[in-house]
Order: C-alpha cells, then sequence, then structure tokens
C-alpha cells in the first residue's frame, strides 16, 4: 500500500483561486487517507496550501528544501519533518527517494523541471512508481496532447505510453496515486530501438 506521495507544484501566490483550492483538496485528500504528503518545504503558493491543508485535517507532511532556500527563510517550519539538501539536484532525488508516487499540481518552469526529470527516471527505470498530473481546469491540456502526438509519432515509445497518467479532480488523482501499480521493467536496451 502507497503512503508517501510526493507532490510538485507552484509555489507562487499570485494564481486563480481554482489551482489553490485543487491544492487544498489534495492535502485533505492525503489527511483522510493516512498519505503522508511529500514536498519542497515552502511556505507559499500551493505548496503552502496543500501542506496547510494536509496539517490541518491531522495529516503529515514531508519538506524537502536546499540549504540556500532554507537560508534565505523560505522553509515552512511547521512540518511533520524537513529535510536540507545540499542542491536543488539533491532535493529532487530525495523527493522521489520519498515517494511511492508523483502527483504534479499546476505550476511553472520549476514544476515542470521537476515532472520531466522524474518522467525520464521512469522511463530509464530509475524511478518504478506512478507519475499522476492533475489537470485542473484543463491547465495541462497542451502538455496531454503534447505527449499523445509524442507516441502517435514514435518520439516516446508506445511501451512508455503510461509513464505519464492525466486525472481530471483530485479525488481521481489520489485514486490513481493508490491503485496503479508501479513499472514492470522490460530490456532498458530495447529502449532505444
Amino acid at each position: 500500500m502507497r503512503k508517501n506521495v510526493c507532490v510538485f507544484c507552484s509555489s507562487g501566490n499570485h494564481i486563480p483561486q481554482v489551482y489553490k483550492d485543487a491544492a487544498r483538496r489534495i492535502g485533505e485528500l492525503c489527511a483522510e487517507k493516512g498519505i503522508n504528503l511529500i514536498n519542497g518545504a515552502g511556505t507559499s503558493g500551493l505548496m503552502g496550501e496543500s501542506s496547510e491543508a494536509c496539517l490541518a485535517k491531522g495529516g503529515t507532511v514531508t519538506g524537502v528544501i536546499p540549504q540556500f532556500m532554507y537560508d534565505v527563510g523560505w522553509a515552512h517550519t511547521g512540518l511533520t519533518e524537513l529535510y536540507v539538501t545540499e542542491d536543488m539536484a539533491s532535493r529532487k532525488q530525495k523527493l522521489r527517494d520519498l515517494s511511492d508516487g508523483i502527483i504534479t499540481l499546476a505550476g511553472g518552469c520549476g514544476t515542470m523541471e521537476e515532472l520531466w526529470e522524474s518522467v525520464t527516471s521512469r522511463q530509464l527505470q530509475l524511478y518504478d512508481h506512478p507519475i499522476i498530473v492533475l489537470n485542473t481546469a484543463g491547465f495541462y491540456d497542451p502538455i496531454k496532447n503534447w505527449f499523445e502526438t509524442c507516441v502517435k509519432e514514435q518520439f516516446v515509445r508506445e511501451a512508455n505510453a503510461d509513464i505519464l497518467v492525466f486525472a481530471d479532480t483530485p479525488e481521481e488523482a489520489v485514486r490513481l496515486f493508490e491503485e496503479l501499480p508501479d513499472r514492470k521493467h522490460g530490456d532498458l536496451r530495447e529502449e532505444r530501438h
């Protein structure tokens, strides 16, 4: 049974309420289902919203933040557990190492970078767990269409078409996190053919 979900999302505050509501719901669902929420330990944006909602319902939140962000006071000091890493690369690795799956909420460049590094890790058999994208208000429609085109045009192998799964609601995203199987490995040498 999966107990630790990594949530990638925006740390920006000036974003529409619909995305904040979705982040809060993810936090609430984690608390209700006894799932430890893992994120980048920030206090602002969707990261802060999901953490606060989870903690308010009696859930647990584990944060992972690089030293330079910790030093300038960006860390949420009320989390259940906090890890401080040397740099951004070790932060992303620690987030994946602690998790049993990933849910990506709306976000900008940093969120995209975390998502695609994780997708690539899953494709290369370095990360076995499900990666779910919460497509709130159609935010990720362009990415979903692009990914489907990549599979159709064989830039992504058909065998890897399931490395990224989209959900329309927080409830569906958490259900997929709980139910999707870990990836079964084939011959990595075949990834290039």
